[in-house]
């Protein structure tokens, strides 16, 4: 099919050009039949919308775009809402057709860019838009990211709280697609199911020091099953200071901190004696609090008991919803640095206890090696979520999980033929 004077044309016009030199501008201005303004395809390509005024198209339908003839083939596709979501899709191989394989958004706009070239390589381009029809279901799915905006430690995961649970691994699927992660610098991270109802997402390694996160969902108007669409969500950004880590050597009874990988401070120490061994692994502080009371009811020890307390207990900094915290112990100074003697928390003198207090912050991290005590939890009990590997880390994911490490299929939102 031709669309231009110079198509079918190209040998001769490569021979004038050869003949009559550079100055020569026939077949286009430079003498490239590429060169030239690309031609109206519209009448190369069909489309599985409806092209009536008003009409509107059905998001569950996927869209496609093929080429009509077998001498025409599609080379680029871009199909975006007004939003600026794009459309993942496949483009066959030979050029023939396109196809989405993300969802389309439910009462949303719709721009579609399709390039192509004829059997000359002339090329030719079509700009369809559309309006998706709205969804007959009222419920819809509110995600609430966490933590709250402000700046956090390296170590800090992003959390997103759905109102329904998702089972299914293809709606799982579509709502992950749907929840976007983006990082200056730029990072490869992923997101894990800890439950039907809660994604935890973190980096490969830590988050980069002075970082900025911004978290947004374009779940609105998505279908996730056929009684549930994707509601909106309030972004969320945050950054990243200085990277802090405190690594508790339980054995030698001494506290090395770290800040961006160079020793700042050692601190001697107290930790779970036998029966109360303080948990091993990574934790992320939770929170600080300047005044605890700590009882030993409140872990199951009885009232009364040899092994009973009830402590007023200053610079508390959390690491676990159970109770472990790094804090100010006076009445251990005497085994600080020699002995065990704690219910599970982290013990030192009251001084070194406020410089911790004051230099740690929420997101910052917590190592403890070489105590008898079980792992830290990987969930439910704060964040133990560094003490994956990456490759478990990629096994909760349901976009990523079995496949090779590399780009989020997300970001793939367009894909080229392969060389012919």
């Amino acid at each position: 099919m031709s669309h231009s004077p110079c198509a079918r044309t190209v040998v001769s016009c490569t021979l004038l050009v050869i003949a009559l030199g550079a100055g020569v501008t026939a077949c286009g201005s430079d003498g490239n039949p590429l060169a030239g303004k690309p031609y109206d395809a519209a009448d190369q390509l069909s489309f599985n919308t409806p092209t009536g005024k008003g009409k509107r198209v059905d998001p569950d339908k996927p869209l496609e775009v093929v080429a009509k003839s077998d001498d025409d083939r599609i080379t680029d596709v871009t199909a975006q809402d007004a939003t600026g979501r794009y459309v993942a899709g496949e483009l066959d191989a030979d050029g023939s057709r396109w196809h989405s394989t993300s969802p389309l958004a439910a009462n949303a706009h719709y721009t579609v860019q399709v390039s192509t070239e004829d059997e000359d390589g002339v090329p030719g381009r079509k700009v369809l838009t559309f309006d998706t029809s709205v969804p007959t279901t009222k419920q819809r799915l509110k995600v609430t990211f966490g933590p709250k905006s402000g700046e956090y430690g390296v170590g800090q995961p992003i959390t997103a709280q759905l109102d329904h649970e998702v089972k299914d691994k293809a709606q799982r699927a579509v709502v992950e697609r749907g929840l976007r992660v983006d990082s200056i610098p730029a990072v490869d991270g992923a997101w894990y199911w800890v439950s039907d109802k809660e994604l935890h997402y973190r980096p490969k390694e830590y988050w980069p020091t002075h970082a900025t996160i911004q978290v947004h969902s374009d779940l609105d108007g998505v279908k996730i099953s056929d009684r549930l669409w994707g509601g909106t969500a309030k972004p969320l950004k945050i950054t990243t200071g200085d990277k802090l880590l405190a690594v508790t050597d339980a054995g030698a009874h001494q506290m090395t901190i770290y800040k961006n990988d160079k020793v700042i401070n050692t601190i001697p120490i107290t930790t779970g004696k036998p029966g109360y061994e303080t948990r091993n692994g990574v934790k992320v502080v939770l929170e600080k609090q300047y005044f605890v009371r700590m009882r030993g009811t409140t872990v199951g020890i009885a009232e009364g008991t040899s092994d009973s307390y009830d402590l007023p207990v200053y610079y508390a900094t959390r690491v676990t919803w159970s109770g472990e915290y790094v804090h100010a112990a006076p009445w251990s100074v005497g085994s600080q640095g020699y002995e065990n003697v704690s219910h599970g928390c982290t013990g030192m003198n009251t001084s070194n206890a406020e410089w911790f207090f004051d230099t740690f912050h929420p997101g910052d991290l917590v190592k403890v090696v070489n105590s008898n005590g079980k792992e830290m939890e990987n969930f439910g009990n704060g964040f133990g979520d560094w003490n994956l590997a990456w490759k478990d880390w990629r096994n909760g994911s349901a976009l990523i999980n079995g496949t090779p490490d590399g780009p989020k299929p997300q970001d793939a939102v367009r894909v080229q033929p392969v060389a012919l």
